[in-house]
């Protein structure tokens, strides 16, 4: 693993107003805790004087690409890990999308971490271990104090430290600091974090969370259920490739998807996880 960072720069930037200290971390997590395969993508730690950004690396590029070229495509981030905070703070917004819908949850996640004597080498830094119990898991961090960031993926922070490397004790969620940069202002995320590529966040709580959860679970093709009830003539449907032309076979899907959905569910704070009936 190779970090491009140096303390040198690091104890520069804080003389420098309006920056991004960015930091790229290599993600793998299993959707389903059963099986041992692991999705993996790069989410961005993004540290401003005033907040702290934590997404995918996709969407970022997507917003980059749309600028650059006029585009006006989207992309939706599976991790469920797209979170923001002001800085030194352990209250977090959290953007989720369900169904067609773009959302925002406001939550308080302190993290009470125990620091342990031990330490090891990464690269030319030495990290030191923590652990802590959160979100239903038990989790081990590597931090430095060599790098002067309190901060580390998701809403894991309050070392004093930047976190190297995080799991939690099953290995269902494994990062990596990989990479690291400092952009010249505060990086825009307007177009994908605060907003879904033109549909801004709307405010919502847990209760109307669960309620917009359980109602894409029982009827995830409500829409194309609403069509074939209005359709006077005989309509054909295309689901995942095949072709759906009567409400039986729109059933079918209905169940598979259910399925699906049982299957995948994996969040990072498991103690959240919602329990679908079967």
């Amino acid at each position: 693993m190779k970090i491009i960072l140096t303390i040198s720069a690091l104890l520069m930037i804080h003389l420098i107003q309006a920056q991004t200290h960015r930091f790229i971390y290599a993600l793998q997590y299993k959707m389903d805790s059963t099986e041992n395969h692991y999705e993996k993508q790069n989410m961005i730690l993004d540290i401003t004087p005033t907040e702290v950004k934590f997404y995918g690396q996709d969407l970022a590029v997507t917003d980059s690409l749309n600028q650059k070229f006029g585009m006006n495509s989207s992309y939706t981030d599976m991790s469920g890990q797209v979170v923001k905070r002001k800085i030194n703070s352990s209250e977090n917004e959290n953007f989720i999308n369900i169904k067609n819908g773009y959302y925002s949850i406001k939550t308080t996640d302190k993290i009470n971490w125990t620091i342990s004597d031990e330490t090891k080498k990464i690269e030319n830094y030495t990290v030191q271990k923590a652990s802590a119990k959160f979100g239903g898991r038990s989790w081990t961090a590597w931090f430095s104090k060599e790098i002067p960031f309190n901060e580390g993926p998701f809403k894991f922070r309050g070392l004093p430290g930047l976190i190297f490397e995080l799991s939690d004790a099953k290995n269902n969620f494994i990062y990596h600091l990989i990479k690291s940069r400092e952009l010249p202002e505060v990086y825009s995320t307007e177009n994908f974090v605060e907003s879904s590529f033109g549909n801004k966040a709307i405010p919502i709580n847990e209760k109307q969370k669960y309620k917009l959860i359980m109602e894409f679970y029982n009827d995830p093709f409500a829409f194309e259920r609403n069509n074939f009830s209005k359709a006077n003539t005989n309509l054909r449907i295309n689901i995942n490739g095949k072709e759906i032309q009567n409400v039986e076979e729109l059933n079918t899907q209905t169940k598979s998807m259910q399925e699906v959905i049982r299957k995948y569910n994996n969040p990072v704070e498991i103690d959240k996880a919602i329990r679908y009936p079967k």
